[in-house]
């Protein structure tokens, strides 16, 4: 009896007679129609020509995979969705070692090794590095239309086919006897196999975790008795979905349940990077010496006696030159005068020019994100550059409302970037901040110094009715900077040419006495809100 794959010697008896009677293969369970290429030839120039990235005499490190490593043909993120394999790179010291994204949507570990692998094979040379994840398309007919699948399991049983569609005789193996070719391949040539197991789908257990493959538990046992290093991907991945919850894992996918967005690519590349750097089988030490960036940036802090932070995040009237008395200055530098930091310590993380997109793409975000712990807060403005335009320098421009939505913009460097509305990308700060256990505060933009009939001006129609939108969507704190500020500059000033004194060189930027006044607005707005915050400001 054949039990891995659970074929009964009855069907194998029948394995030599017409194709109509092979056994049933795997179902396939990830539902969607897969990126294959019209044609071999087609993919064969899409993808790098193998070895052709190696320098001098470095190693190459190949990835061979599906449409999770290499999303379609070209896997440019044309649709929205994107491959792991596109970031693996950041990763690893380029003096050291090149990455060679070989994966091809819509293979699965048999087509791949039956159309892909000889030249793939033929380019590796003794010290070359090859990491193997492949398996979402181990599915459907044995012998018909993709004719992709692989026996379930690992042992060495197969099955003799006959391709409906061509006639063509082939030997079909075990998921396992696969593998195992792969490795025995590489070895001939020098090279260092690692097994990798699957990325994660978009799918909850009875438990409510995210479903692990069955794949993970053959790639081990394979890895095990051919001696080679194995990273459990599925698992590392799978823990942080389960952590984020399913607003926050529904967009690490794009389109469907099973291919990923660039959030997920990415996240999916820096798991396989730590897998990597935490094993300790001695046989991967040469690779992690070539490695880089895997420990995520993040901020120092002070915490002594374990006191919490507070982050600043934001664009130039939150953090501008902040140094030059009579120069332009942003409120969070002044932070420090409304704070008590015996109780508190403050991290103005804010940088001028940008957006929440921008600020987000930049990393600037996931450097904060790293940062918190619980009982941290962070105040979130934005929107002074969100109203960029979206597909030219400086992309930072993002969709105007508050609803969540998006779109796949081709930029002017030839890129594709999938765009979210302005609402989506606070949505997105406040719940990363609140699953570190942190307390995310909004702060709506700054007033401009712009005036009619006597009142400055006010954007409660777009910035602020998206803000308070937010707010109430998410129940998340909103501190109304905008209209607190607005209404001492209507008092105070009463005009434009009166209200100069608060702003440095144009209508936006602010003064060290308008920094100075916005700091004190925040103030007013912690205290107005009896927010938890408040309890850290320092006595009036």
């Amino acid at each position: 009896m054949i039990k891995e794959s659970g074929i009964s010697l009855l069907f194998m008896g029948m394995s030599m007679v017409a194709a109509a009677q092979v056994p049933e293969a795997p179902k396939d369970v990830n539902g969607v129609v897969d990126n294959t290429p019209d044609s071999i030839a087609q993919a064969m120039t899409a993808r790098p020509m193998p070895g052709s990235s190696r320098v001098g005499t470095n190693p190459v490190l190949f990835l061979i995979g599906n449409s999770t490593m290499r999303t379609g043909t070209l896997g440019n993120g044309n649709n929205g969705q994107w491959g792991w394999g596109y970031y693996a790179h950041n990763y690893f010291d380029p003096t050291k070692i090149t990455v060679e994204n070989q994966a091809l949507g819509g293979m699965s570990s048999r087509t791949f090794y039956n159309q892909l692998w000889r030249p793939i094979k033929q380019a590796i040379r003794p010290g070359d590095w090859v990491i193997i994840s492949i398996g979402h398309n181990d599915n459907g007919p044995y012998d018909e239309g993709r004719a992709r699948a692989s026996i379930p399991g690992v042992g060495d049983d197969s099955l003799q086919v006959v391709i409906k569609e061509t006639g063509v005789h082939e030997t079909v193996y075990t998921y396992g006897g696969y593998m195992r070719r792969y490795i025995r391949d590489v070895r001939q040539q020098g090279g260092n196999p690692i097994l990798m197991s699957l990325t994660p789908r978009n799918a909850y257990d009875e438990q409510g975790r995210i479903v692990r493959k069955p794949h993970t538990q053959w790639l081990m046992q394979v890895a095990a008795e051919e001696g080679v290093p194995f990273v459990d991907l599925n698992e590392l991945s799978g823990r942080k979905l389960d952590r984020y919850g399913a607003w926050k894992t529904s967009y690490h996918f794009f389109l469907d349940k099973i291919h990923t967005s660039r959030f997920g690519a990415m996240m999916n590349a820096q798991s396989a990077a730590e897998g990597l750097m935490a094993s300790h089988n001695p046989a991967l030490r040469p690779l992690q010496a070539m490695m880089r960036g895997v420990v995520p940036a993040s901020y120092e802090v002070d915490r002594t006696g374990g006191k919490p932070v507070v982050f600043i995040t934001g664009d130039s009237t939150v953090k501008n030159e902040d140094k030059e008395t009579d120069g332009m200055w942003g409120w969070g530098s002044q932070a420090g005068t409304v704070f008590d930091e015996r109780r508190i310590s403050i991290v103005n993380a804010a940088m001028a020019g940008r957006s929440c997109r921008s600020y987000l793409n930049e990393g600037r975000w996931d450097k904060v994100y790293n940062s918190l712990q619980p009982g941290d807060f962070v105040l979130i403005q934005f929107g002074h550059n969100d109203i960029s335009v979206i597909d030219k320098p400086k992309y930072r421009g993002a969709i105007a409302t508050a609803s969540d939505t998006c779109h796949v913009y081709k930029l002017d460097t030839g890129h594709y970037e999938v765009v979210y509305s302005f609402g989506w990308y606070l949505k997105k700060f406040i719940q990363d901040v609140r699953e570190k256990g942190a307390t995310p505060i909004l702060v709506s933009l700054t007033p401009r110094n712009e005036w009619t009939d006597g009142k400055i001006e006010r954007r409660n129609d777009s910035y602020g009715k998206w803000y308070r939108q937010v707010a109430e969507e998410t129940g998340v704190e909103l501190v109304d900077l905008h209209n607190i500020a607005a209404d001492l500059l209507d008092k105070k000033c009463g005009s434009k040419a009166r209200a100069q004194k608060y702003y440095k060189r144009d209508h936006t930027h602010t003064s060290l006495l308008g920094a100075k006044t916005n700091a004190q607005c925040v103030a007013k707005g912690l205290r107005d809100n009896h927010s938890v915050l408040a309890n850290y400001l320092k006595k009036k």
